[in-house]
């Protein structure tokens, strides 16, 4: 998708990078420092910055470096772990403004070869409200049904209200289902998933 001097497309190994310091930038405001888990094999890997202890297996926001994250990006893009993990960039002026994942869903009553699932939609917080979440959704979808998927799936926090109403004011509804994720520290997070369909 391109209009002007704004695109989406499929990310690239060189996207590493700017992939890694857009998400470092929305983690440090999201989670403002606080314990993460250690994201996993399927993505970016681990990095230096574990916490011992009760925390162990957790890392802290504050340790994670844009190059421990571009290391483990480089790695990911260039071996998915399989033909229907996709990432896609956000681009603005060839700069990677966001990014978003698409995958088969998981869930025990997802059907992975009808489901698909978007992990994770990106937009660097300084630039927001420029459409660029917009064309990133768009381009989930369109990846996911080229792919064939007949669904996308997608969980959001419960106290996530600004991602919640932007997939809902995109056609996005609840499906019923929820989930809890067991966080740093203890923290419970519960999500609830939204849906749609794709033709």
């Amino acid at each position: 998708m391109v209009t002007a001097d704004v695109s989406v497309r499929v990310g690239w190994p060189a996207d590493a990078p700017g992939i890694a310091a857009v998400q470092l930038r929305c983690w440090r405001r999201r989670y403002d420092a606080a314990a993460l888990p250690l994201p996993s094999e399927d993505g970016p890997t681990r990095t230096s910055a574990v916490e011992d202890g009760p925390g162990e297996g957790r890392l802290t926001v504050a340790g994670l470096s844009v190059t421990d994250l571009a290391e483990a990006w480089r790695a990911s893009l260039s071996r998915p772990p399989e033909a229907r993990h996709r990432a896609l960039v956000a681009l603005a002026h060839d700069t990677v403004v966001g990014f978003a994942l698409t995958v088969p869903a998981s869930d025990p009553d997802a059907d992975p070869a009808s489901d698909g699932e978007v992990v994770e939609l990106t937009v660097d917080p300084e630039r927001t409200r420029a459409g660029h979440g917009s064309r990133l959704l768009q381009a989930c979808a369109d990846t996911l049904e080229a792919d064939g998927f007949t669904r996308a799936v997608c969980w959001v926090g419960t106290t996530d209200d600004t991602l919640r109403a932007f997939l809902t004011s995109a056609g996005w509804a609840t499906d019923g289902a929820t989930r809890e994720l067991q966080e740093a520290a203890g923290t419970v997070v519960r999500q609830v998933r939204l849906h749609t369909a794709l033709w």
